[in-house]
């Protein structure tokens, strides 16, 4: 049995296509979970995941083992989410709530409950995240929660902080999943361990896969550090002060260590270009790294938020003194081209921003005085209003008796 496994955790690491029939053999539940955990290291894999942990669910089924099943069901909610297949995977995510609550399995209630969260803040549901991410920590509070588990909720429960705004509360918790995930970091090992198995003529695959485990946790968790300083960050350019973004880095050597980070690079140019005052040197800081902001769903939506909050102030400082002026020219003392001007002008009267048209065959903005409010005007609406009320209850009234 042991020589079978290692042979199948062989050729996932190797030929995934040859390991998939090794899977008719009957193993046990943890050499299962072993197989399908190893697939995860495969890029561009997630179908023939998702296809192994149906199978192998059906067969934990089969052979009545609930934990295993219970473990194999997560894990799949897990690919669906990632492979953005949302409806399955909330409607497995919540099959699986109704299971381990009857069990009261705290730890994978933690686990399922933050998968839930995070599938309704794809969906655009936040209230709806909060709840799923409160249930999370209310259960993850009754038990010994794993620092990586941890450091996940306060990760998570800081991108919905940014969510509502609250940039302060969202960077506590950046800072605690940064700092939880310190000292809980794993040296990478050598990878020299599987070149052994494959020549040792007594295979020992649980020396194996610990060893590549603590492979992929390392790099699991320099990714997650690397993520949580990015969002710190953002919370610092968001706040508005962006002078305090490069001491970040100097926050210990767990922050340190990303100074030469592309993406961490990319948001201290963006930084710097905000603590210039130049609405050119942002839009520019954010085209030179459009490719790494986009990367990142909270980082591009907030940025962007930012962008236009920035060009629309700018733009109603520059047209304060004028009633009239040409659309060019505001784009020349903005340093912006002309379309962009134009569309956020149409947008901000649009929006009852600003208070004027735009004359597109002279191209010019005019600008409408505000009016003082007339204090007649105003009450002689309010008794329109009113009496049409009192006309309809009348109304209503009528017919009753009718």
């Amino acid at each position: 049995m042991e020589a079978l496994l290692n042979q199948a955790i062989l050729l996932v690491d190797d030929q995934p296509d040859q390991a998939i029939p090794i899977f008719d053999t009957v193993f046990s539940s943890p050499e299962v979970q072993v197989l399908v955990d190893r697939f995860s290291n495969i890029p561009g894999s997630e179908e023939v995941q998702i296809n192994i942990c149906k199978d192998s669910i059906q067969w934990a089924r089969s052979e009545n083992r609930n934990y295993l099943l219970q473990a194999l069901e997560k894990k799949l909610s897990s690919l669906y989410f990632d492979s953005k297949k949302y409806s399955l995977a909330l409607e497995l995510v919540e099959k699986l709530l109704y299971d381990l609550k009857k069990v009261d399995d705290k730890m994978e209630l933690v686990e399922v409950h933050l998968t839930e969260a995070k599938i309704y803040h794809v969906l655009c549901n936040i209230s709806k995240s909060k709840a799923a991410l409160t249930s999370a920590r209310t259960s993850a509070n009754s038990i010994y929660t794993p620092p990586p588990l941890q450091a996940a909720l306060d990760l998570y429960s800081g991108i919905l902080h940014c969510e509502e705004k609250d940039y302060k509360t969202a960077y506590s918790y950046f800072f605690e999943t940064l700092e939880g995930l310190t000292s809980y970091f794993v040296p990478q090992p050598s990878t020299s361990s599987k070149v052994e198995v494959q020549n040792s003529s007594a295979p020992n695959y649980q020396s194996f896969l610990h060893s590549q485990d603590k492979i992929r946790l390392s790099k699991s968790l320099e990714e997650r550090q690397e993520q949580a300083l990015i969002y710190m960050l953002l919370c610092k350019i968001m706040l508005l002060t962006p002078e305090e973004a490069p001491s970040l880095i100097g926050i210990g050597k767990s922050a340190s260590k990303f100074r030469n980070s592309p993406f961490v690079v990319a948001m201290l140019s963006v930084a710097n270009a905000q603590k210039l005052r130049s609405l050119f040197d942002f839009e520019k800081a954010l085209a030179d790294n459009r490719k790494l902001i986009n990367s990142d769903p909270l980082v591009r939506a907030h940025l962007a938020s930012l962008y236009d909050t920035l060009l629309g102030q700018n733009l109603l400082r520059i047209i304060e003194p004028y009633s009239t002026v040409e659309i060019s020219h505001i784009a020349k003392l903005i340093n912006l081209p002309v379309s962009i001007v134009e569309s956020k002008l149409s947008q901000m009267i649009l929006d009852n921003k600003l208070s004027g048209i735009l004359d597109h065959g002279n191209g010019c903005l005019i600008i409408f005085n505000d009016m003082d409010n007339d204090q007649l005007y105003d009450s002689s609406l309010s008794i329109i209003k009113n009496m049409n009320l009192v006309v309809d209850s009348l109304y209503e009234k009528a017919s009753l008796l009718n």
